[in-house]
Protein backbone atom coordinates (compact mmCIF):
# COMPACT_ATOMS: atom_id res chain seq x y z
CA UNK A 1 0.00 0.00 0.00
CA UNK A 2 1.14 3.53 -0.64
CA UNK A 3 -0.42 6.51 1.32
CA UNK A 4 0.18 10.07 0.38
CA UNK A 5 0.66 12.57 3.68
CA UNK A 6 2.26 15.87 3.45
CA UNK A 7 3.55 15.16 -0.62
CA UNK A 8 5.59 12.29 0.87
CA UNK A 9 4.55 8.51 -0.21
CA UNK A 10 4.50 6.51 3.04
CA UNK A 11 4.94 2.77 1.75
CA UNK A 12 3.29 0.06 4.14
CA UNK A 13 1.85 -3.64 4.74
CA UNK A 14 -1.88 -3.77 4.90
CA UNK A 15 -3.25 -6.49 7.18
CA UNK A 16 -5.97 -8.11 6.02
CA UNK A 17 -5.98 -11.04 8.54
CA UNK A 18 -3.68 -12.59 10.73
CA UNK A 19 -3.10 -16.16 11.84
CA UNK A 20 -1.90 -17.09 15.07
CA UNK A 21 -1.50 -20.15 17.22
CA UNK A 22 -2.70 -19.15 20.57
CA UNK A 23 -6.22 -17.55 21.45
CA UNK A 24 -5.04 -15.26 24.05
CA UNK A 25 -2.89 -13.18 21.22
CA UNK A 26 -6.13 -13.40 19.23
CA UNK A 27 -8.35 -11.94 22.00
CA UNK A 28 -5.95 -9.06 23.06
CA UNK A 29 -5.63 -8.06 19.78
CA UNK A 30 -9.24 -8.45 18.33
CA UNK A 31 -10.12 -6.66 21.22
CA UNK A 32 -7.99 -4.35 22.61
CA UNK A 33 -6.59 -2.76 18.91
CA UNK A 34 -9.39 -4.35 16.99
CA UNK A 35 -7.05 -6.26 14.58
CA UNK A 36 -8.35 -9.05 12.55
CA UNK A 37 -6.89 -12.02 13.90
CA UNK A 38 -7.79 -15.83 14.20
CA UNK A 39 -6.81 -18.83 16.29
CA UNK A 40 -5.67 -21.64 14.14
CA UNK A 41 -4.17 -24.96 14.89
CA UNK A 42 -0.32 -23.93 13.49
CA UNK A 43 2.66 -26.82 13.23
CA UNK A 44 6.26 -26.01 11.43
CA UNK A 45 9.22 -27.99 11.36
CA UNK A 46 13.09 -27.12 10.70
CA UNK A 47 15.34 -29.29 9.33
CA UNK A 48 19.15 -27.38 9.18
CA UNK A 49 22.02 -28.89 8.09
CA UNK A 50 25.82 -27.49 6.87
CA UNK A 51 24.38 -27.13 3.19
CA UNK A 52 20.45 -26.43 3.51
CA UNK A 53 17.31 -25.17 5.49
CA UNK A 54 14.43 -27.11 4.54
CA UNK A 55 11.35 -25.19 6.75
CA UNK A 56 7.72 -26.12 6.98
CA UNK A 57 4.77 -24.85 8.16
CA UNK A 58 1.25 -25.52 8.15
CA UNK A 59 -1.88 -24.59 10.00
CA UNK A 60 -5.57 -25.83 9.71
CA UNK A 61 -8.24 -23.22 8.51
CA UNK A 62 -11.63 -24.37 8.10
CA UNK A 63 -11.35 -28.20 8.57
CA UNK A 64 -8.75 -27.64 5.92
CA UNK A 65 -5.14 -28.22 5.62
CA UNK A 66 -2.56 -25.63 3.93
CA UNK A 67 1.13 -25.42 4.01
CA UNK A 68 4.06 -23.56 2.89
CA UNK A 69 7.62 -24.96 2.58
CA UNK A 70 10.87 -23.78 1.41
CA UNK A 71 14.34 -25.62 0.72
CA UNK A 72 17.04 -22.62 1.06
CA UNK A 73 21.00 -22.77 1.20
CA UNK A 74 22.30 -22.12 4.69
CA UNK A 75 23.99 -18.98 3.97
CA UNK A 76 22.75 -15.73 3.94
CA UNK A 77 22.90 -12.84 1.43
CA UNK A 78 21.92 -9.25 1.45
CA UNK A 79 18.36 -8.67 -0.27
CA UNK A 80 18.62 -6.98 -3.22
CA UNK A 81 17.93 -3.25 -4.29
CA UNK A 82 14.77 -2.82 -5.90
CA UNK A 83 13.86 -7.18 -5.24
CA UNK A 84 10.32 -8.14 -4.58
CA UNK A 85 11.98 -9.51 -1.52
CA UNK A 86 13.25 -5.96 -0.59
CA UNK A 87 9.62 -4.61 -1.51
CA UNK A 88 7.65 -7.12 1.38
CA UNK A 89 11.10 -7.02 3.98
CA UNK A 90 11.75 -2.72 3.89
CA UNK A 91 8.34 -1.69 4.76
CA UNK A 92 8.02 0.71 7.67
CA UNK A 93 4.23 1.38 8.13
CA UNK A 94 1.56 -1.27 9.08
CA UNK A 95 -2.19 -0.35 8.15
CA UNK A 96 -5.42 -1.84 9.28
CA UNK A 97 -8.79 -1.18 8.05
CA UNK A 98 -10.93 -0.18 11.56
CA UNK A 99 -13.76 1.11 9.75
CA UNK A 100 -15.16 2.22 6.37
CA UNK A 101 -13.88 5.79 7.01
CA UNK A 102 -10.76 4.83 9.13
CA UNK A 103 -7.66 3.16 9.30
CA UNK A 104 -4.76 2.53 11.76
CA UNK A 105 -1.37 3.59 10.71
CA UNK A 106 1.52 1.97 13.06
CA UNK A 107 5.36 2.84 12.66
CA UNK A 108 8.00 -0.18 12.10
CA UNK A 109 11.38 0.23 12.80
CA UNK A 110 14.19 -3.00 12.20
CA UNK A 111 17.80 -3.34 10.98
CA UNK A 112 17.88 -4.21 7.13
CA UNK A 113 17.23 -8.21 6.86
CA UNK A 114 19.27 -10.85 5.13
CA UNK A 115 17.93 -13.72 3.07
CA UNK A 116 19.12 -17.44 2.18
CA UNK A 117 18.87 -18.30 -1.69
CA UNK A 118 16.16 -20.67 -2.27
CA UNK A 119 16.60 -23.64 -4.06
CA UNK A 120 12.85 -24.58 -3.89
CA UNK A 121 9.53 -23.76 -2.72
CA UNK A 122 6.11 -25.24 -2.38
CA UNK A 123 2.51 -23.28 -1.89
CA UNK A 124 -0.03 -25.51 -0.78
CA UNK A 125 -2.82 -22.62 0.53
CA UNK A 126 -5.77 -22.34 -0.63
CA UNK A 127 -6.40 -18.31 -0.59
CA UNK A 128 -9.56 -18.32 -1.24
CA UNK A 129 -10.58 -20.25 1.35
CA UNK A 130 -7.85 -18.56 4.36
CA UNK A 131 -8.74 -14.88 2.88
CA UNK A 132 -11.77 -14.73 1.08
CA UNK A 133 -12.95 -14.23 -2.56
CA UNK A 134 -11.39 -11.83 -3.67
CA UNK A 135 -8.02 -13.36 -2.97
CA UNK A 136 -9.41 -16.72 -5.47
CA UNK A 137 -7.51 -16.22 -8.30
CA UNK A 138 -4.15 -16.55 -6.91
CA UNK A 139 -5.24 -20.25 -6.46
CA UNK A 140 -4.21 -20.42 -10.25
CA UNK A 141 -1.00 -18.47 -10.04
CA UNK A 142 2.60 -19.63 -9.90
CA UNK A 143 4.18 -17.20 -6.89
CA UNK A 144 6.51 -14.15 -8.80
CA UNK A 145 9.37 -14.95 -5.93
CA UNK A 146 9.94 -16.76 -2.78
CA UNK A 147 12.75 -15.82 -0.31
CA UNK A 148 13.35 -16.76 2.98
CA UNK A 149 14.27 -13.75 5.26
CA UNK A 150 16.53 -13.65 8.59
CA UNK A 151 14.01 -11.65 10.60
CA UNK A 152 14.81 -9.39 13.60
CA UNK A 153 13.67 -8.04 16.65
CA UNK A 154 11.27 -5.08 15.70
CA UNK A 155 9.06 -2.59 16.92
CA UNK A 156 5.98 -0.90 16.24
CA UNK A 157 5.52 2.85 17.59
CA UNK A 158 1.95 3.77 18.86
CA UNK A 159 -0.55 3.61 16.47
CA UNK A 160 -2.54 6.86 14.68
CA UNK A 161 -5.97 6.59 12.69
CA UNK A 162 -5.98 8.24 9.42
CA UNK A 163 -9.48 9.10 7.98
CA UNK A 164 -10.70 7.49 4.68
CA UNK A 165 -11.65 9.71 2.42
Amino acid sequence: MKYLENNEWKRGAVFIKELVPKAALSFVANTVYNEHYETVKMDHSWKIDEQQLNIHYSFKFSDKMHSLQAIAENRLIEIPISSEAEFITEHYWGYTKYSEKKTFEYGVTHPRWEMYPIISSEVKLDFENVYGDDFSILNQLEPVSVFLAEGSNITVEKKRTISNH
